[in-house]
């Protein structure tokens, strides 16, 4: 008897903590999802209905007036013989173009000067980093004093050489290159700070060993910093690609796309569809468009990147 009311107890003490353990996990798993619910909430009611919403529309002819109607691919037809979606995609392509590459390389040289002991250092990257943090509607206003043609004070510097001035944001040959300037300037300081962050995470040992060795400045920076750097590379670059096609804000307030459509972009074109033509179906259609050509690059991107790795 003593023997079974021995097992019995050993028995007991150890299955208690099982399901004290279980209790736990429960309460824990309750808490968790808890916790998750306001974004998984938000995720289903802002971005997953929206989607699929989009997509449905993007086969029906609707107007916000009137019901719905089925038109099947009518229109993607539509869409790929329209000769502005074309200009469009076309702006869209150079103004990547042209903000990319030139922002990345400012951004990576402000990052490795403002990696450097020296004085006001703190200052100049809250200096640098403030355009990007600052509201599209006053970087607007600011920038089309700047580019006035009259009195705006781009032309006045040109003019200190004797250069006459274009009409910047009026001249639909310059209306994109101004835009992309903006651009340029307003996210150069949001990617020093990526760069920045890469470059602290580079170890001095590997600057040490190389002087050591004899390497200069130009030589430690391309054997050194560029190889380590390159995850950090890819991140700003297909960001920078994924919002260098979104772009919709600095157009609208700047140009509104003109003159002509010599500014006019994917999303504007979208939102013209959408807001002021009233053709939501095919606005959707759109939209699916700029949805397909973002998530090519990234996949070409992506496999690049994985090549080099590889490679490397």
């Amino acid at each position: 008897m003593n023997g079974s009311a021995i097992s019995i107890s050993n028995i007991e003490a150890h299955v208690a903590p099982k399901e004290k353990r279980k209790g736990k996990l429960k309460d824990d798993t309750a808490w968790a999802w808890g916790m998750l619910l306001p974004n998984v909430v938000g995720f289903f009611l802002f971005m997953l209905v929206p989607v699929v919403a989009t997509f449905v529309l993007s086969f029906m002819k609707y107007d916000m007036l009137t019901k719905p109607k089925f038109v099947g691919l009518g229109n993607y037809i539509t869409m790929f013989s329209d000769p502005i979606v074309w200009e469009v995609t076309k702006n869209t392509a150079l103004y990547t173009i042209l903000t990319v590459p030139v922002g990345m390389c400012i951004s990576l040289l402000l990052a490795v000067m403002l990696d450097q002991k020296i004085a006001f250092r703190r200052f100049y990257r809250a200096a640098f980093f403030l355009p990007s943090i600052t509201s599209m509607v006053v970087v607007a206003i600011v920038w089309q004093w700047i580019y006035n043609p009259e009195f705006g004070i781009m032309n006045y510097f040109l003019s200190l050489f004797g250069i006459q001035g274009p009409k910047w944001l009026l001249d639909s040959r310059t209306s994109l290159v101004s835009l992309a300037i903006v651009g340029i300037w307003k996210s150069a300081g949001y990617n020093m700070i990526i760069f920045l962050s890469g470059l602290q995470g580079i170890s001095t040992s590997y600057y040490e060993a190389a002087k050591l060795d004899g390497a200069g400045l130009w030589q430690q920076f391309r054997y050194i910093t560029l190889p380590l750097l390159k995850p950090t590379t890819f991140f700003i670059f297909v960001m920078a690609v994924i919002s260098s096609f979104q772009v919709f804000d600095q157009v609208m307030l700047m140009t509104e796309g003109g003159p002509g459509r010599s500014s006019s972009v994917l999303v504007h074109y979208l939102y013209q569809n959408a807001f002021q033509y009233f053709k939501l179906g095919y606005a959707c259609a759109i939209a699916y468009l700029l949805f397909f050509i973002i998530m090519g690059i990234t996949i070409f991107n992506m496999r690049m990147e994985k090549n080099m790795r590889d490679n490397y």
